[in-house]
């Protein structure tokens, strides 16, 4: 590859996308007729949204004018709105909708909110297992990610998190239902670490990407419930998995009308609005798909049920987390993670990602683990994955 001249130090110290590694694993392999690949390497719903979501898209298009014109740039009046009352009546708190913000996608999201509160020199917690984008974007902007063991339950405490505050940590980022780990924070757990960050003067953010998948009914967790929430706490959420919308890139953020002021500034220069077609599907669908999304948690639960029950029968394998879209497992071959996934290519036809991507790069628990996300196929798919991981041995 030709080297770049000039290139910013940091862009050239930040991992290629682990994601588009995998595939190109792929690029070239032949599968077996009786063995097609089993891709679960990437947390993305594959299934056409449904078909009256699809429709109001198409009428935007046709007949909006304004769906085709930049709008606003912290998103459309009508969906920040909506998400205030829904999220205040789902977390029994006080949101408005001056403290929502529409984003494009829940990474750029992250991106805007850690662009206003942290800079280079600055250091950020990421609990390990971590999602990638996160630690990505911190190394693209000179952030120093301080990593915090999860255990062997992956689930962080605040009181090794404090241990690991220094002056120039600004912020904590959770998220629950956990990617890559699949485990769920209890709210004591959420609330252990809101108390930290105030303790301390920092910013607690909470990606909840996968919140509509939680197996708990109820709010699964106390955050929003005090009157001055704002102050340290900030929230992050995408639609693409509850309504499929992961090629129109919408996601939001709920935070301080102090925090989404500087926000503003972050997504006028890179995008100037988000996508209108986007919102207005997200719209459309928080307003007339809460029974169908119901359906789709459903099944989401009914294929982690059989994940579990799947690693229950592999001795040899350890499940660590399961839930949401992902379950995360030690594999028990003498190999790296990367060997074994790139194996499990050619040898079972079967696409997953290795640990390494989630940890510190000298993290040997990277070279032990795999991440499967599993929501793309169903309990048949599920059957035949654990057939083929049964007889895999590289």
């Amino acid at each position: 590859m030709t080297q770049l001249f000039p290139l910013n130090p940091a862009m050239a110290a930040t991992d290629l996308p682990p994601v588009m590694e995998a595939r190109r694993w792929i690029e070239g392999v032949s599968f077996p007729a009786d063995r097609p690949l089993i891709n679960v390497s990437q947390a993305a719903p594959v299934d056409l949204p449904p078909l009256g979501l699809r429709q109001a898209i198409a009428d935007a298009a046709l007949n909006d004018p304004n769906a085709h014109l930049y709008g606003p740039v912290l998103g459309l009046p009508e969906l920040r709105a909506e998400i205030a009352t829904q999220w205040s009546r789902a977390y029994d708190g006080i949101i408005t909708a001056q403290n929502t913000a529409i984003t494009q996608g829940c990474n750029q999201a992250f991106c805007a909110v850690l662009s206003t509160l942290a800079g280079a020199g600055d250091e950020v917690i990421l609990p390990c297992p971590w999602y990638f984008n996160h630690k990505m974007w911190l190394d693209m902007a000179g952030i120093t990610t301080v990593p915090l063991s999860s255990g062997p339950d992956l689930i962080p405490t605040a009181a090794a998190a404090e241990a690991l505050i220094t002056p120039k940590t600004k912020a904590i980022v959770l998220v629950t239902p956990n990617n890559p780990g699949g485990v769920e924070y209890p709210a004591q757990t959420l609330t252990d670490f809101r108390d930290l960050a105030r303790r301390h003067g920092l910013v607690l953010i909470v990606d909840e990407t996968y919140r509509d998948f939680h197996s708990q009914t109820g709010r699964p967790h106390d955050l929003f419930t005090q009157s001055d929430w704002g102050e340290g706490f900030v929230q992050l959420y995408s639609f693409s998995k509850a309504y499929r919308l992961t090629g129109h890139r919408v996601g939001s953020i709920v935070a301080s009308q102090a925090r989404l002021a500087e926000v503003e500034k972050f997504l006028d220069t890179v995008a100037i609005c988000p996508n209108q077609l986007g919102q207005i599907a997200a719209l459309w669908g928080m307003r007339n798909l809460g029974p169908w999304v119901a359906q789709q948690r459903t099944e989401i639960l009914a294929r982690r049920d059989a994940m579990i029950a799947g690693f229950a029968a592999l001795p040899d394998w350890t499940l660590l987390g399961c839930g949401a879209y992902f379950a995360y497992v030690n594999h028990p071959f003498d190999l790296p993670s990367v060997e074994v996934c790139k194996a499990a290519v050619t040898q079972a036809s079967i696409l997953m990602l290795r640990g390494s991507m989630f940890q510190p790069a000298t993290s040997p628990a990277g070279q032990t683990q795999i991440r499967i996300a599993f929501a793309n196929i169903d309990r048949d798919g599920i059957a035949e994955f654990f057939t083929r991981l049964a007889k895999f041995h590289p």
